[in-house]
């Protein structure tokens, strides 16, 4: 890259609606996966589909939502350094370039702060504390995993295991909390178990990360580990995530329900098992054909969650 390119593209001036968009990880098909998981834990706690249509509900979602897309954005903002040197990932440095760091760190700041607001405001309409507390665990894991000197993303397996729990899991129970003071004792392997499918796709998803990653020091399960036994550990914790889910869905609905619930997340073991034995073979994925080919098939099995409690 040349000199004036970069300087180019570093002018804040230049940025457009789309590096917002980029910034908080808006592209397709992903909108639609983080609806679901904001969504996820009052879906299993209303007795009808009407339920959703509450005030502490929809707080308790559009919360989901700013946590989720604010930790996303902070994470391009810690990771710009590494995407400057991935051939795929560049365009997120790009555009965190063009919106600037101190711009995407407000905007971080601001949608955190908003997001633990209406959290709070939930709290006090429902009495229902556990949705705060759950709200400052996830402040507290985003920037754990994205600040430094802790940084746990470049920990190895710690990463992953944080980002799932932050991103699906903990958003879950803020929702759920919502409408009930308690949890039903059946929802736990649900819930575990969406959360614990999320740690094996971020496991898969730095395969791609490998080399900008080592370069940069960032110890990510690849870096650490190599593409297959990485791909390997992603098959088993996806083994162990469906397993879960499955339980779950059997318990509360029935095995027809456990199955629509679990079959598009099955395909997606699948689908990652060959890319493992491709690995062996020195055929490595592209975090293109990841993204087009595996992110559709994720898609369908969010939104099939998101409809098996209200239909069951």
């Amino acid at each position: 890259m040349s000199r004036l390119a970069g300087e180019r593209r570093r002018r804040p001036g230049g940025r457009t609606a789309r590096d917002l968009v980029v910034l908080h990880r808006l592209q397709h098909p992903l909108p639609i996966t983080y609806l679901c998981y904001a969504a996820w834990g009052a879906c299993f706690a209303v007795p009808a589909a009407s339920g959703l249509a509450t005030l502490p509900v929809l707080g308790a979602i559009a919360a989901n939502l700013l946590f989720i897309v604010a930790a996303l954005a902070l994470n391009n903002v810690a990771d710009l350094r590494t995407d400057e040197r991935h051939d795929e990932k560049s365009y997120l440095a790009d555009a965190t370039l063009r919106v600037g760091r101190r711009r995407a760190l407000r905007w971080v700041v601001a949608e955190l702060a908003l997001a633990t607001a209406l959290s709070v405001a939930v709290a006090v309409r429902t009495g229902h504390w556990v949705v705060t507390a759950v709200a400052a665990a996830i402040v507290l894991l985003t920037l754990s995993y994205n600040i430094e000197p802790i940084r746990l993303k470049r920990r190895g397996f710690a990463g992953p295991l944080v980002f799932g729990t932050s991103l699906v899991g903990l958003p879950c129970l803020l929702s759920y909390g919502a409408v009930r003071s308690g949890f039903e004792t059946s929802v736990w392997p649900v819930f575990a178990g969406v959360a614990v499918l999320t740690i094996g796709r971020t496991v898969w998803w730095s395969v791609p990360d490998r080399a900008a990653d080592t370069a940069t020091g960032v110890a990510t399960p690849s870096a650490r580990h190599g593409a297959a036994h990485t791909l390997a550990l992603a098959c088993v914790v996806l083994l162990a995530g469906l397993a879960l889910l499955g339980w779950g869905l059997w318990w509360r609905y029935g095995p027809a329900w456990a199955l629509a619930g679990t079959l598009a997340h099955g395909v997606f073991l699948v689908r990652v098992a060959a890319l493992l034995r491709r690995a062996r073979d020195g055929e490595l994925p592209t975090a293109r054909r990841m993204h087009t080919r595996g992110l559709p098939v994720v898609m369908l099995g969010e939104v099939a969650l998101l409809v098996v409690p209200l239909a069951a």
